[in-house]
């Protein structure tokens, strides 16, 4: 605690209340970035109240997407906010769970570090909060800290105590609160309502929390009476409460906020100087861009989880990305492989520019898969394939090419021919991980950033404009080398390896135009100012290709 007293970090808690979904750590996000456009350093972290130490094990049709950071973190998809909207790579000691705190505490009992005294949630698990949230801080002007949930959850109650604790501890000349509501619209009525935000609020204050801010979700502007009343009801200034209208773009957001006088007011709580506004101008850019793009292309996403689109939460944005880069609006059809095997591929795909086939567990939905890569591949549609899209490439390559009809992946049991198999040990950082089929699923994969060696005149290699890359990783099966000249013999080249040649990393078909699978997660390091070499060119093909449509 000494050491924190002595930097500069000023720390704003951010937390929601009335319904879930509201937009917590999109607003995190934003307030970051027009932060950074005032030329402050920030840094973003989120505080999960579940009791799962990750989300690794979580159904995505439950939780959504699982966002990898490069230490080899499993997060929550906020943190894929975080860094699109910042470009601050998160690291481990930017997430944390209820399960996670829960875990150093026992741990400290069992080794005895308590000395004897009574386990409790005050102050031992609050406590563990409290490290969690002042630790790893630098030079950073403000630390965002969003906690997950909605105030009145019982799971939630140790981290709002926590977070009073540290506002307490560093003075409120350190600490803001920013609180995102609902203002609902009745329609019957005419009007928006302010007594769930009011209650939120009193909900809050039960807590030992006075919020500073009030971020209100709303379908329309807030008339200027009922800011006031809000204002006079919540106990927060009338200028401080910001209304956040639903956007046609979350890159609109920021500006938004802005204009709103978000980062004004917080500048004003802080006691700094405001008067320079920010420099918004990349914003304006994307913006601009999005809403007036030279055309449209269509590409297929072809997956198993597309009931609930958040579990493709950075692959959606890596291609809206993509055609940012090309001034083009990416339009995704989002299939359900399950369609496919059901209808055939040429009734879903013959309206579609290019065709992505991205990750996934488990063997329902695979034979659609396969059958669209197929598609891609006889009718020369672009095509990539991510992580266990690039599996189902080479199985398609191996069955319908080669003639192994029993050429499979052992993650679906041992009688195949295991072209795909688990991998049992690999370098990282200069050590080996060893892993084996009866062990944990939790944080036992190869997860984080690894090094990659790509072939010279490859089309990989030109797309990224250099032979050694780094990617982020989140997988137990992998490609076995011991196909690897049947795959070449057959048009498939693998064209990317490790740096100790054992671990396939990128494959590309040379007798096709655009195919490319690849390992790894490369929408994960994809930002709408700084986009994915890989999603720029695979958008362009895709343009190309709907030109001969």
């Amino acid at each position: 605690m000494t050491d924190i007293l002595n930097k500069k970090a000023k720390f704003i808690f951010i937390t929601g209340g009335v319904v879930s979904s509201l937009g917590k750590g999109l607003a995190s996000a934003s307030l970051a970035s027009v932060l950074q456009c005032r030329g402050f350093k920030v840094r973003l972290r989120k505080l999960d109240p579940y009791l799962n130490v990750d989300p690794g094990t979580m159904s995505p049709l439950q939780h959504g997407e699982v966002y990898v950071t490069d230490d080899g973190t499993e997060a929550d998809l906020d943190l894929g906010h975080y860094e699109r909207f910042s470009g601050v790579p998160a690291k481990r000691t930017d997430s944390i769970t209820t399960g996670k705190i829960y875990q150093r505490v026992i741990d400290k009992e069992r080794h005895g570090d308590y000395l004897g005294t009574t386990i409790q949630v005050v102050p031992h698990v609050t406590n563990e909060i409290k490290d969690f949230i002042l630790s790893d801080i630098t030079d950073e002007d403000f630390v965002l800290c969003e906690i997950g949930g909605t105030v009145g959850d019982i799971e939630g109650q140790p981290y709002l105590e926590a977070i009073r604790q540290v506002a307490y501890d560093l003075g409120r000349e350190r600490a803001m609160f920013i609180h995102v509501t609902l203002l609902p619209y009745i329609p019957t009525a005419g009007e928006l309502k302010t007594k769930p935000t009011q209650h939120s609020v009193k909900k809050l204050q039960e807590y030992g929390i006075q919020p500073d801010m009030l971020l209100c979700r709303c379908c329309c502007d807030i008339p200027q009476n009922e800011k006031r009343k809000i204002a006079l009801f919540c106990n927060i200034r009338e200028e401080n409460v910001i209304t956040a209208r639903d956007a046609d773009s979350i890159y609109q957001v920021p500006i938004a906020y802005s204009e709103e006088g978000m980062d004004t007011q917080v500048c004003k709580h802080f006691g700094i100087n405001s008067d320079k506004p920010a420099d918004l101008s990349k914003w304006h850019h994307i913006v601009d861009v999005l809403r007036n793009p030279e055309g449209t292309v269509k590409i297929a996403v072809v997956g198993k989880y597309v009931q609930l689109l958040e579990a493709y939460k950075s692959l959606g944005e890596a291609l809206t990305h993509g055609g940012i880069a090309n001034k083009f609006k990416v339009k995704v059809k989002w299939i359900d492989s399950e369609d496919i095997e059901r209808d055939g591929a040429d009734a879903h795909l013959n309206d579609v520019s290019a065709i992505l086939v991205p990750g996934g567990f488990g063997q329902r939905g695979t034979t659609g898969k396969i059958m669209a890569i197929t598609y891609a591949r006889e009718h020369k549609v672009p095509f990539l394939g991510i992580c266990f899209g690039m599996q189902m490439a080479v199985i398609e390559t191996m069955r319908n090419l080669a003639g192994v009809k029993n050429a499979n992946t052992t993650e679906f049991g041992p009688d195949c021919e295991p072209v795909v198999g688990l991998m049992t040990e690999w370098d990282k950082d200069g050590a080996k991980e060893i892993r084996t089929k009866d062990g944990d699923l939790g944080g036992t994969m190869r997860l984080g950033a690894y090094p990659c060696c790509l072939s010279e005149g490859s089309l990989v290699a030109k797309i990224y404009g250099t032979n050694k890359i780094s990617e982020r990783h989140r997988h137990r099966y992998e490609v076995n080398l011991v196909y690897e000249k049947t795959l070449n013999d057959y048009g498939m080249v693998v064209v990317g390896k490790s740096p100790d040649g054992k671990l396939p990393e990128i494959v590309e078909r040379i007798d096709h135009p655009w195919f490319i699978g690849v390992q790894f997660h490369p929408e994960l390091k994809s930002k709408p100012f700084a986009p994915h070499p890989l999603f720029v060119s695979f958008v362009a093909a895709a343009i190309k290709q709907s030109r001969l449509i």
